[in-house]
């Protein structure tokens, strides 16, 4: 496990395994302290770090103090797929992840991060609070051991930043681009016309100055919050993806405890998401005005040509339920 994990993650999974023996003893009682680790990748002047401080908040006043969520930003816990396995393994963590991560759980998540799949943002707000989407999650959780908390955490299109413009499949062919370690990712940015290069997002600075990686893409608040700024200097607009995230906890963990908990956690998670979304939409010019401040300068994509060249993708998933995208398309009334 060390050599596959390496150093600082070591660490955090040997912290974490002693945990989950502690927890492993019942659950909560009435009353008793409860401790929630909540973590994500993020910078902590990020949208999706505010909302969760006010979800903490919210939550430690509706129990009288009870439970209190802590907040760890910038991958303190692991990258978004340790903190999943912790969740697994029983640990008191709240792991901030995307469907892209979940469909290592339950593969038909993965069609939820596809390429161009909504336009507007209510779409897929009906759509993730859907019957078709909680099904999804119920079997998850009950064949895996992972509870879905919320998933309308959006925090808008996903842009391309580079050393030049990547307006068209043309100028992306070739260009080696940041991509996490998931498939969907991989097969959108290959029908993009780029090379997908996997590198973990805590690398992607360091990656990008030094040219690693040609290419990241990011939402207009992670450019900002992530200062990639420094390293790169073009920024075109594809909306390849529009991006929704939300949070997962161990079933083990959740079980153990008190139902009014459990209702708490589940209902301030799907408000603070809520308001994020609300957030991200109001503030797209806002995050545009900074990086232009920060001498950014912005390219339009073809976004038509982009979008038929990765239509492709939604034919590479065998292992989604036949028909689904069709049926993801309809309960997003398209």
């Amino acid at each position: 496990m060390l050599k596959r994990i390496g150093g600082w993650r070591a660490v955090v999974w040997f912290a974490v395994a002693a945990l989950c023996f502690a927890w492993a003893a019942g659950p909560a009682i009435a009353g008793e302290k409860i401790i929630i680790k909540a973590g994500h990748v993020l910078a902590p002047t990020e949208p999706t770090h505010l909302a969760l401080l006010k979800w903490a908040e919210r939550v430690k006043e509706r129990t009288g103090g009870q439970v209190e969520i802590q907040v760890f930003a910038s991958s303190q816990l692991g990258s978004n797929r340790d903190m999943m396995e912790q969740a697994v393994l029983g640990a008191g963590v709240l792991s901030h992840t995307d469907p892209g991560y979940i469909q290592d759980y339950y593969a038909n998540f993965g069609v939820l991060n596809g390429p161009f799949l909504f336009r507007e943002w209510s779409q897929a707000r009906r759509l993730v609070t859907s019957p078709l989407v909680k099904e999804w999650a119920e079997t998850m959780r009950k064949e895996k051991g992972l509870r879905l908390i919320a998933l309308n955490w959006y925090f808008g299109p996903r842009h391309m930043i580079a050393h030049q413009p990547l307006r068209n499949p043309d100028e992306m062919k070739g260009k080696k681009v940041r991509v996490p370690p998931n498939i969907m990712w991989k097969e959108t940015i290959q029908a993009m016309g780029g090379a997908p290069t996997p590198l973990e997002w805590a690398e992607v600075y360091t990656g990008l100055g030094q040219k690693v990686v040609d290419a990241a893409e990011a939402p207009l608040s992670t450019l900002v919050g992530s200062r990639l700024f420094e390293v790169a200097k073009v920024v075109t607009l594809t909306g390849h993806f529009k991006a929704i995230s939300g949070f997962v906890m161990g079933e083990k963990f959740f079980q153990g405890l008190p139902a009014n908990v459990q209702t708490i956690i589940e209902e301030e998670g799907l408000r603070a998401g809520d308001e994020l979304s609300a957030m991200t939409i109001a503030k797209q010019e806002e995050f545009m005005n900074a990086l232009k401040e920060k001498g950014v300068t912005f390219q339009q994509g073809d976004a038509a040509a982009f979008e038929k060249a990765t239509q492709v993708v939604y034919t590479k998933f065998p292992q989604w339920t036949p028909g689904i995208y069709e049926k993801v398309k309809a309960a997003l009334g398209s």
